[in-house]
């Protein structure tokens, strides 16, 4: 093979490395160019826009590069959010390559590194699929239905240390296959596996995420973009209270999964037998397991009861962090955790953080809410919603990352809230929140691609559940999300409701 690849030349070699990577030369190829030859044509042949600043050009230039490096993978998300301050600064978009890169430096970014080594350490202990496990040995489930239930109980655990929807999919799916392999192959049963693969490790890992701030990296993005521009602070329980409804919609989507799979009544015929010996196979929890759960313990208390002592969210979590890493507090080297620890999602985040600041600070934000305006103005709130947010699933088709979707979404819709006289902070989380249930191809979101890696169910599969599930969602954003919000302070109709939050 490689002698072949050789006399083939570079080309070869090339288009070789590149499906070595897993991705599609010709998509990659197309993307990578795609991107660079729309970033100079805006920069250089484009006239600059009525209303947009010489540095609004430049940073809507910077933001159609990553779109399109972002859509097509041309190049690793890792990478794309190192280049964005860099290009940024090149270009003449922001002038000081600190302010450029402001999104590296965020309390969010820390948070969220300090969360993903923690999830690295559970995970090189094993403690997360000890919980899941131990969730499912204990409930005793013997049907579809409970083995759904339970694993969406497990979701919620592991949405308390896995800080991203795809890594909590990552996690279950070896316990979700060794359940479904042994489900038999009668109509019945085909449907029943359909069902817990997608409800678990696709609606079960979104929905969970939406309701725990570091659990669902969209949430740091639109907290930081809170911060920075409105300088609005929500805490870990602030963001509980007002996102724990979701929790509600899981189970709707379950009532449809049910009736679409018809999976009610239908056993799991050996599966129960399956939990009970992968349980039994896990060797005693050992003192360095004991110890990582407390530590994340007290952790997780200094999050809920911030508002008392004012210890903020990231300082607690580094707080803990040096604590975990006293010498002789665990056994596996650091190597293990750096392996675990997600750094490519790391760079997008902070890249795409710093690409929403310069959106607003350039005016490309408010530009950008210009043009949209004239789309929605004139409606009631209800209908402005209804709009943006199907909207928003037509743009998601093209997308996997949600971090890359909201990045570019967020800032728009911050900006557009006052011209229609809508709450800002309101507004922005109700559209922004429609964007994680892009239900209608496995390829939107990052866990459904690893549920779609188990072979239990194919594309027609997915989208004919799914256009519903999408449009429940909606639903459920402006029917039950947008009065909780107004409970609990924030009407989305009202532009001028004080902060509720301390």
């Amino acid at each position: 093979m490689s002698e072949q690849v050789q006399s083939g030349g570079f080309i070869a070699n090339w288009g070789s490395n590149i499906r070595d990577s897993g991705r599609s030369p010709g998509k990659c190829a197309c993307g990578f160019i795609a991107a660079w030859i729309a970033f100079f044509l805006i920069l250089w042949v484009m006239p600059a826009p009525e209303g947009l600043s010489t540095a609004g050009k430049a940073t809507l230039a910077v933001m159609v590069w990553a779109c399109l490096m972002w859509i097509t993978e041309a190049i690793p998300v890792g990478v794309s959010g190192m280049l964005i301050p860099m290009l940024l600064v090149m270009t003449g978009a922001i002038d000081k390559f600190p302010k450029a890169a402001s999104g590296f430096s965020t309390p969010v970014v820390f948070l969220c590194l300090a969360a993903f080594i923690f999830a690295a350490v559970m995970q090189a202990a094993g403690l997360d699929r000890r919980i899941a496990l131990g969730m499912l040995h204990k409930l005793k489930v013997r049907t579809v239905n409970g083995v759904i239930w339970a694993m969406f109980g497990a979701n919620l655990l592991l949405s308390l240390i896995i800080p991203a929807a795809n890594a909590r999919a990552a996690t279950l799916l070896p316990v979700v296959n060794g359940i479904t392999n042994m489900f038999g192959d009668t109509p019945e049963e085909r449907a029943g596996k359909k069902a817990i693969v997608i409800q678990t490790l696709v609606y079960g890992s979104m929905i969970s995420g939406m309701c725990i701030m570091t659990a669902h990296l969209p949430n740091l993005v639109i907290v930081g973009l809170l911060d920075t521009e409105l300088a609005l602070h929500l805490s870990y329980i602030d963001w509980f209270k007002l996102q724990w409804p979701y929790l509600g919609m899981f189970v709707i989507t379950q009532w449809w999964m049910q009736r679409y799979f018809k999976t009610h009544g239908v056993g799991v015929h050996g599966g129960y037998e399956a939990v009970q010996r992968q349980y039994a196979e896990q060797p005693k929890t050992s003192q360095a397991e004991w110890l990582i759960l407390v530590v994340f313990g007290v952790i997780a208390l200094l999050w809920v009861t911030e508002s008392w002592h004012g210890i903020k969210s990231h300082n607690a979590a580094l707080m803990g962090l040096a604590v975990l890493f006293m010498p002789g507090m665990f056994g596996f080297k650091w190597k293990e955790l750096q392996d675990r620890t997600i750094w490519g999602t790391f760079l997008l985040l902070a890249g795409a953080l710093s690409m929403s600041s310069a959106m607003g600070s350039t005016g490309l934000a408010q530009w950008l809410s210009d043009i949209i305006h004239p789309l929605a103005t004139g409606h009631p709130w209800w209908m402005v919603l209804l709009i943006l947010m199907a909207g928003t699933h037509v743009i998601r088709l093209g997308m996997l990352s949600n971090v890359a979707a909201i990045t570019m979404l967020a800032p728009i819709l911050l900006a557009l809230a006052p011209k229609l006289g809508l709450h800002p902070v309101a507004f922005t989380m109700l559209v922004s929140d429609t964007d994680t249930f892009a239900y209608i191809l496995p390829t939107q979101i990052t866990a459904a691609v690893i549920a779609y890696s188990s072979g239990t169910f194919s594309m027609a599969d997915y989208a004919k559940v799914g256009w519903v599930s999408v449009l429940i969602a909606i639903a459920y954003g402006i029917c039950v999300m947008a009065p909780w919000y107004a409970f609990m302070g924030i009407p989305v109709w009202d532009p001028t409701a004080p902060w509720p939050f301390q």
